[in-house]
Parts: structure tokens; C-alpha cells; sequence
């Protein structure tokens, strides 16, 4: 077995949101986060957008059927201004299924659910 040292290699590099309509996936996410879209273009069924900041970048791919009840995999998006951001968010089509504590559970246009979570250093 291979030994485990404290730090590794690896790194999260992109979150990818399966999707059926690639261009209004790829424009949500461009607003809600302010990411631009990879300077390679991508193409007709993938799609990465790069985090300014060289952070996690988020990548959106054309799956050909829907992942069928709840996605298995969201973000968390942390802000220090939990109001505000949902507020900005419900402008750019964002749903809002279900109230949390100290987060607020959205969708996006394909009903990918994502949060919206309260916190002071984000």
C-alpha cells in the first residue's frame, strides 16, 4: 500500500454541471460567479468558465438525458452578503426551492441546486 503524505499533488480545479442547453447554463453561471468563458472556446458541448481570481473554475458539459430527482452534486457559493447575492441571483432566473438557516438553496436554469451560504471571510 502506498504511503499518504500531509500534502498531495491534487488540486480542485474544475467543478463540472452536467447540462441539456449549453449556452443559457454558460450565461447563468457567467453572471452569477462574474467567470469568463476559457480563452479556447470550448466547443458545441463543453464549455469551461475561468475563475478571475485562478481559483476553481466551473465547466459545464451536454449530457443527452437529464440526471433524473436531485443533483449529485452542488456548490456552495460563499459570500459575506447572503441577501444581496440571492437577490442578484433571482435577477439572472435563479429559482429558489427550499429556505435553509444559514443558507439558501437555489436552482439554476436546469434546476441544478446550488447554495448560497452566509459567511463573514468568503
Amino acid at each position: 500500500m502506498a504511503s499518504h503524505s500531509d500534502t498531495s499533488a491534487l488540486r480542485v480545479g474544475s467543478v463540472v454541471i452536467d447540462c441539456r442547453a449549453l449556452q443559457p447554463m454558460v450565461e447563468f453561471w457567467r453572471q452569477a460567479l462574474g467567470y469568463t468563458p476559457d480563452e479556447a472556446g470550448g466547443s458545441d458541448d463543453w464549455r469551461r468558465l475561468d475563475d478571475p481570481h485562478g481559483r476553481v473554475n466551473v465547466s459545464l458539459q451536454v449530457v443527452q438525458t437529464p440526471t433524473p430527482g436531485r443533483n449529485k452534486l452542488h456548490l456552495d457559493l460563499y459570500t459575506p452578503d447572503q441577501r444581496g447575492e440571492v437577490e442578484r441571483l433571482r435577477a439572472t432566473v435563479a429559482r429558489e426551492p427550499d429556505p435553509g438557516d444559514d443558507f439558501v438553496v437555489m436552482a439554476d436554469p436546469e434546476g441544478n441546486l446550488f447554495c448560497v451560504v452566509q459567511k463573514r471571510d468568503a
